[in-house]
């Protein structure tokens, strides 16, 4: 455990110090907590069982108890998936995107996940008191270019003012649904073994760039976000087979936290290449400097998916011609052995285990 000591001891003159423990911190929090901590939001362990054991036994049903990114209904006779997000990221606007940008895709693409096309949004901003009225038009700017950009209409919103001191600047929350075409059933139940693993592209670029301008870092080139909509490439995908297995989007936590959340859902074993998994080499250097691992860093325009065998090299090539899928690589493959558990063959022959983290390497990226 790092810790930072605030006042190093107090004493008097000729006596012994003694440290003041108060001030200590840690980054990495411990996992029984009485009390919300950052690593609550993170989308690692610490987030997993504030659902499992506060808001699923609230809300009940069981709709929610498939914990996935978008909730998959029947209503009317058609199949709707539906998904809702809020957005804390600090700063509004980075290298490659803005707020506005992350509210609509990262709502998107949650529906995606189920292979639905987004049809409609709804948007709501929460102000804090003080906020430039030309900063909060940029932001909607922003986010009605996104919107317009992935082929979905903004149907309706909210605003609300907190008082200064409790907000900071803005937050945005989105809810979209979109329709789920016949015969597609992506869930991470469907995984079975032999399924080929594929990430739609290179990893770690939104959380560095996240991190590279908010502390003000320099790694020598401009890391921008991969923000961006995925329904037109998870289209592609789906016209070569609707018989993918599941689809996810490695945000919060990662690739590392979606794959080890696909494989406790489906009892399934992951082996990954750890040289196949692609990283930007500038992500990689600010990965190394900074000590983190890009398995853990989140994304926002990237996906991994599990495929039956048979699919893979077609729907592996109809990633490759699309825009967003042009660096898809396979990188692993769902096993019997180990179950529940994600484990990584390095370059040097050995294994690791790819845990799911507890909280997050960098809060308030999303």
């Amino acid at each position: 455990m790092n810790t930072t000591v605030a006042t190093a001891a107090t004493a008097a003159p000729g006596e012994p110090a003694v440290l003041d423990l108060t001030a200590w911190t840690c980054p990495a929090p411990l996992r029984d907590q009485p009390r919300v901590v950052m690593g609550h939001g993170g989308g690692g362990a610490l987030s997993a069982e504030l659902v499992q054991h506060v808001f699923a036994p609230g809300y009940g049903g069981d709709v929610l108890a498939q914990l996935t990114d978008s909730a998959v209904v029947s209503l009317g006779g058609a199949r709707l998936a539906f998904s809702t997000d809020s957005y804390v990221v600090r700063p509004l606007f980075f290298p490659g995107g803005s707020i506005g940008d992350l509210a609509v895709n990262g709502t998107v693409n949650d529906l995606a996940m189920s292979g639905a096309r987004a049809a409609y949004l709804s948007c709501g901003f929460i102000l804090e008191e003080g906020v430039e009225v030309s900063v909060v038009a940029r932001v909607a700017n922003a986010l009605g270019a996104a919107a317009r950009a992935a082929g979905v209409e903004v149907a309706t919103g909210d605003t609300k003012v907190v008082d200064a001191g409790h907000g900071d600047g803005i937050f945005i929350n989105t809810a979209g649904i979109g329709l789920v075409p016949a015969g597609v059933d992506l869930r991470p139940q469907r995984v079975v073994p032999g399924d080929v693993v594929i990430v739609s592209g290179s990893i770690g670029a939104h959380g560095v760039a996240i991190m590279s301008v908010r502390e003000g870092l320099e790694f020598g080139v401009e890391i921008e976000s991969d923000c961006a909509a995925l329904g037109g490439l998870v289209e592609t995908m789906l016209a070569v087979t609707s018989d993918l297995h599941v689809l996810r989007d490695p945000t919060r936590g990662g690739l590392a936290a979606a794959l080890n959340e696909i494989a406790t859902a489906s009892g399934t074993g992951v082996v990954l290449q750890e040289r196949d998994i692609p990283v930007p080499p500038a992500v990689a250097n600010a990965c190394a400097v900074l000590g983190l691992d890009p398995m853990y860093v989140a994304n926002e325009g990237k996906l991994v998916a599990f495929v039956p065998r048979e699919h893979a090299e077609a729907v592996l090539e109809s990633m490759r011609a699309h825009p967003l899928g042009a660096e898809s690589a396979v990188i692993g493959e769902a096993v019997e052995a180990h179950p529940g558990m994600v484990v990584a063959r390095t370059g040097l022959g050995g294994t690791r285990v790819v845990d799911l983290p507890i909280g997050e390497q960098l809060p308030r990226i999303c």
